[in-house]
């Protein structure tokens, strides 16, 4: 083997020149075989002028082989080209034979030619591809075992893609399909997926690669159910229509998309709800550069709108998601107005100059704190963000004449047990109360969703830290359950849920099955190759710490206030009737909230939570860290 190795570390004019010499020694071997294999002996070469026959000949086939590219082929990543090169090299030798026996007088027997080539053509192909199986071999020792599962298009593909890889050894193919049991596609094995478990076991496999891009997530949920108990690593293709586009190689292996886990099929967004508020129309976002707005963005940038104002108090949130609109426009011809402004929703002057300037016809209000311990720790920025942030920005929307006005809410806000869920639905309060005065044309209404993959402050992510850094996985409790959808997703239902509000809207998003956390990060740690590790599992590679509960937090969310819901013109959109309150009951609760936060009373602010409409049940005494260091009595 050192040898080998010395060899294939030589460089590439010294690898040519061995070639050459090897080959020399092939043509003129078979030369004299073929005399040999048609009289029976050589004691006749000296009698006849045969040399001269073999000089040329030797000289032109080398010359042959060399302007073919032979000796320009890697015998690493050799292929049926090289094969075919040596044939036709062979073909012009012989015929050289035939050619320069006839020239030179020589008596070369008539079907020498054709056993020469014969001999030629199987030492000088044959040798190559012995070279190429050593070198395969040598290089496979230190590969990844994959399977690959799926042997349609996709996966021979794939399998074609990884044939010259230095990483990745592909074992065989696993298929559904019965008719495609024990044959063979360019030279893999297809197994049945019954046996994925034993060839794993069998050959050490490391990793499975998903090579189904035309499953839905439903199937995909189905088939990782199956393969999440095994030792393997558990990688995807990219999408194929990113793949047909140019965007990702099929290559390009990444980890299984969270979403497939949950196993939740994209419904097709209905076109006329998606561009009713927003074709050719003046259309803000504030809040535009966090994880809601900016998608937002995107997609009512797809809707082509006459202008987009891009509201944000982020410079660099701003910055990236302008840049990004930008970049897209350019890309697709769009002849969209795009306007980043930086102001903050709590400044009620700079929203309504925003709106009267640029005739604002749409609203989506996504502009808020959401993250559940922090605003337990910064009560009243939250309070001032989330609910005074609202209600200013519905009252600049009414002045300014705009159309539509559609708020982003949280499954936090019903029944809430913390002061971001309370806030929120004090927010949906101060919409409805808006909603039901007469004195305005602007439509108010409110979209509740729960988590989405990828968010900022999302536990995906951080599980995914996690388990790189070799654990341990922080789960807060055994038991909690969470719903999840992707941002995109909750964009599209968000924009057309707004399209069918009337005012005072609840709109309520099918957020299908909730998922239990712990299950969660379980499998993300199985689908790594990776073993949790437990009580029986003392040998497991990443432990699973239960953290406790942090402040506010439930264990499990709602939708719902009551049972009052009615389905409406889309599939996964609901609308609820819930009680409200009229605007002047709502006004005084405002003011009495607006002289509690100035004058910093959070046991005041806590009380006109709890005794406001929104069914606030605090799970923890008041956790404000300015409050807690200046030694107020906590409630």
């Amino acid at each position: 083997m050192f040898k080998l190795k010395y060899i294939w570390n030589l460089s590439r004019a010294s690898k040519r020149i061995i070639s050459v010499l090897i080959d020399s020694f092939f043509i003129i071997s078979s030369y004299y075989a073929a005399h040999w294999a048609r009289l029976g002996d050589l004691m006749w070469l000296p009698k006849y002028d045969n040399h001269n026959v073999l000089i040329v000949t030797l000289l032109i086939t080398i010359f042959t082989f060399t302007k073919l590219g032979l000796y320009r082929a890697v015998l690493r990543y050799l292929t049926f080209h090289a094969l075919y090169v040596v044939s036709l090299g062979t073909i012009i030798s012989t015929i050289s034979i035939g050619l320069l026996a006839y020239y030179f007088n020589s008596a070369v027997p008539r079907s020498v030619p054709v056993i020469y080539g014969a001999f030629l053509a199987l030492s000088c192909g044959g040798v190559r591809l012995i070279v190429r199986v050593l070198v395969s071999q040598s290089f496979s020792k230190t590969s990844k075992s994959v399977l690959i599962y799926g042997a349609g298009s996709a996966g021979r593909q794939l399998a074609y893609a990884l044939r010259t890889s230095d990483t990745h050894k592909v074992i065989g193919f696993v298929d559904e399909d019965k008719t495609l049991e024990n044959t063979v596609l360019m030279g893999i094995k297809v197994a049945n997926v019954n046996l994925i478990e034993r060839l794993v076991d069998r050959y050490n496999v490391q990793q499975i690669l998903l090579a189904v891009p035309s499953a839905t997530r439903t199937r995909r949920k189905e088939i990782l159910n199956e393969l999440v108990h095994l030792s393997a690593e558990v990688l995807t293709i990219p999408d194929m229509s990113d793949i047909i586009s140019g965007k990702a190689k099929i290559d390009e292996l990444k980890d299984v998309a969270i979403e497939d886990l949950l196993g939740r099929d994209p419904v097709t967004p209905q076109q006329s709800l998606m561009e009713a508020n927003i074709k050719d129309k003046v259309v803000m976002v504030t809040g535009a550069g966090g994880s809601i707005g900016s998608e937002l963005c995107r997609q009512i940038i797809n809707q082509h709108p006459k202008t987009i104002v891009l509201f944000e108090r982020s410079e660099f949130g701003l910055y990236q998601i302008d840049r990004e609109i930008q970049v897209f426009c350019q890309d697709n011809a769009l002849n969209i107005d795009i306007l980043p402004i930086i102001g903050s929703v709590q400044d009620s002057s700079r929203l309504l100059n925003v709106m009267n300037t640029f005739a604002v016809q749409t609203v989506y209000h996504a502009a808020a704190y959401k993250h559940v311990p922090l605003v337990e720790y910064n009560v009243i920025e939250g309070i001032q963000n989330n609910i005074f942030g609202t209600y200013k920005t519905a009252q600049a929307a009414i002045k300014a004449n705009v159309e539509s006005f559609v708020l982003i809410s949280t499954d936090k806000a019903v029944r809430p047990t913390n002061v971001m869920g309370a806030s929120k639905r004090m927010a949906e309060l101060s919409l409805q109360a808006l909603a039901a005065e007469t004195n305005h044309n602007t439509r108010f209404c409110m979209v509740r969703f729960g988590n989405v993959l990828g968010s900022s402050g999302s536990v995906i992510p951080l599980f995914k830290k996690q388990i790189a850094k070799g654990g341990p996985v922080t789960v807060t409790h055994p038991d909690i359950i969470r719903y999840f959808m992707t941002i995109p997703e909750a964009a599209q239902l968000v924009i057309q849920a707004g399209s069918m509000g009337k005012g005072g809207d609840v709109f309520v998003l099918d957020m299908g099955e909730p998922v239990k956390i712990v299950d969660l990060a379980s499998n993300l740690i199985q689908l790594s190759g990776l073993e949790v590790k437990n009580e029986d599992n003392e040998n497991g590679d990443i432990e699973l710490k239960f953290s406790g509960l942090r402040p506010g937090e439930k264990l499990y969310e709602e939708l719902l206030v009551g049972n009052n819901v009615e389905d409406t013109a889309h599939t996964r959109i609901m609308t609820a009737q819930e009680s409200f309150l009229s605007f002047a009951e709502f006004k005084v609760i405002l003011d009495d909230m607006d002289k509690a936060c100035h004058n910093f009373d959070h046991q005041a602010i806590r009380d006109l939570l709890i005794n406001a409409p929104t069914q606030f049940t605090p799970s923890d005494g008041i956790s404000d860290l300015l409050w807690n260091k200046k030694d107020h009595h906590q409630a």
